[in-house]
């Protein structure tokens, strides 16, 4: 069986065969690519390449420009080894008709792949994909695909994007210590450039994982949410005595954030980050430009109460930033639960790592300037909103046939409460159009649960969210107590699916 195009493009195990990547699906996709643009009239049209630091990036990158170029495009090779968010970047600064990033994420070291973006900059969407594949299946053997020479570009379209990131400030307070960590990833150089042009100067960095290194030698797995993988960010700001800390991941469209607090240091959940900026960046709008923030289905909701009480419109997505970016006009800001954000939607439509931490950085120094943190703002949208609290329960399976049976099983009896709370149940596979997909949602007044199958992995994943309302300031110590409790019980219950 051929890899087949999962999130905007192909990822999998390097190895040989059709169902792994290599140096001939790379080729043959490229050509199928090519011979879909042109077939939509777009034939000699621009098309930006990049690549991460992987094992076989550099060849594959080398490769995928060659074949659109002999295929009369015009190719854009970018220098060297660059995060995602410059390629999305790159594709709407020149008005490219495609884009294509070579780069498995935060999968692991064995992995590699084969990401899409079409005209906007924009991750690709079905029909578009099928149609891709489909021509991609009309392609002959890679050996009488032909290649082209490529001489790669230089630095300025690196440059535009550095000078872009360094105008996302909203705030003159730039006193701020930074700990940072690029996984050995591609983002070190790039973040620490950036952040710089934004005006943070007092920068530290995890000097064992600074530089890209395709073998990720210090985690087990290259993700910022994995257990474990934030270790060693999270020592070093303790030990220079930092304000944030940030994690990205290795091709850095995706940021973590860490704070200090009474207990020491942790990292802040994607939903706690999504919130932060979603108030942040909505006040930052000028008055009566009816901004618009989004994030998913199996998001928290406590963004939907901010921009309902500052005066933003809100949308809610299926998942991924294939369809938060498409949400609607006047977009400000979107977020996924697993620390991904779009805080320029003008420049990079996609999630942006870079772009991230510096927003984060811009309103972390403005409260640390008015003698507040950002845990001290997570309490305050506590007390106007209640608590907040999310879980995620993942059941990995042996056969995928088994997600099939567990989602049958929960269509056929969901439950008719969680954690003592009346929960009713929405089947997102009965919506039409770009609502459908294979999910179910329980929700009640306090409780809800979100389950879906995983689209990268064979797991069923379960999101949780309990809410708890909060009696003023000296309440909350109670509120966050009870909202454990209860999060504990549907965790329970989502374990026993």
């Amino acid at each position: 069986m051929s890899l087949r195009f999962g999130t905007a493009g192909l990822r999998g195990p390097l190895g040989d065969g059709p169902d792994c990547m290599n140096l001939d699906v790379v080729v043959r996709t490229t050509a199928g690519l090519a011979a879909w643009l042109q077939g939509r009239g777009l034939g000699g049209s621009t098309v930006v390449v990049g690549r991460d630091a992987r094992h076989g990036s550099a060849e594959f990158a080398e490769a995928a420009a060659e074949v659109l170029a002999a295929a009369g495009f015009s190719v854009v090779a970018l220098p060297r080894p660059l995060p995602t968010p410059v390629l999305a970047f790159a594709v709407r600064r020149l008005g490219a008709q495609a884009g294509v990033q070579i780069t498995a994420s935060h999968n692991p070291a064995t992995d590699n792949g084969y990401k899409v973006f079409v005209d906007g900059g924009a991750q690709l969407i079905s029909p578009t994909d099928r149609e891709i594949e489909r021509a991609v299946d009309s392609i002959g053997p890679a050996s009488e695909v032909p290649r082209l020479p490529v001489e790669p570009t230089d630095d300025t379209l690196l440059t535009a994007y550095l000078a872009r990131v360094a105008t996302l400030r909203h705030s003159d307070a730039r006193q701020l210590r930074i700990a940072l960590t690029p996984l050995h990833g591609v983002g070190g150089e790039t973040a620490v450039a950036a952040l710089t042009a934004a005006g943070f100067t007092d920068l530290h960095t995890v000097t064992e994982q600074f530089e890209p290194d395709p073998n990720f030698p210090t985690v087990e797995f290259p993700n910022p949410e994995e257990p474990g993988a934030t270790d060693a960010l999270l020592a070093l700001a303790a030990r220079v005595d930092a304000d944030l800390a940030i994690a990205l991941d290795p091709d850095a469209d995706r940021c973590a954030v860490g704070v200090p607090g009474p207990d020491g240091w942790r990292m802040l959940s994607g939903d706690e980050t999504g919130a932060l900026l979603g108030e942040y960046l909505t006040g930052a709008q000028d008055p009566g430009s009816n901004p618009l923030v989004a994030t998913t289905v199996v998001s928290s909701q406590l963004l939907s109460k901010i921009a309902a009480a500052r005066g933003a419109r809100f949308a809610q997505t299926l998942t991924g930033f294939k369809w938060l970016v498409r949400s609607g006009p006047g977009l400000v800001y979107a977020y996924e639960e697993a620390i991904g954000h779009c805080v320029d939607p003008g420049a990079v439509r996609d999630k942006d790592g870079i772009s991230a931490a510096v927003v984060v950085a811009d309103f972390a120094a403005g409260w640390k300037a008015q003698g507040h943190t950002m845990l001290d703002r997570l309490d305050a949208l506590a007390v106007e909103f209640g608590v907040h609290a999310t879980a995620q329960v993942s059941h990995r399976v042996e056969r995928l046939e088994e997600i099939t049976e567990t989602m049958g099983r929960l269509r056929a009896a969901p439950p008719a409460e969680l954690a003592g709370d009346a929960v009713t149940a929405d089947d997102l596979i009965h919506r039409r159009g770009q609502a459908r997909t294979d999910a179910v949602v329980l929700q009640g007044t306090r409780t809800r649960m979100v389950v879906r199958p995983s689209g990268t992995e064979p797991k069923v994943k379960c999101y949780l969210e309990v809410v708890e309302p909060v009696f003023g300031h000296s309440d909350l110590p109670r509120a966050r107590a009870a909202a454990a409790a209860r999060l504990a019980a549907v965790t329970e219950h989502a374990r026993r699916l």
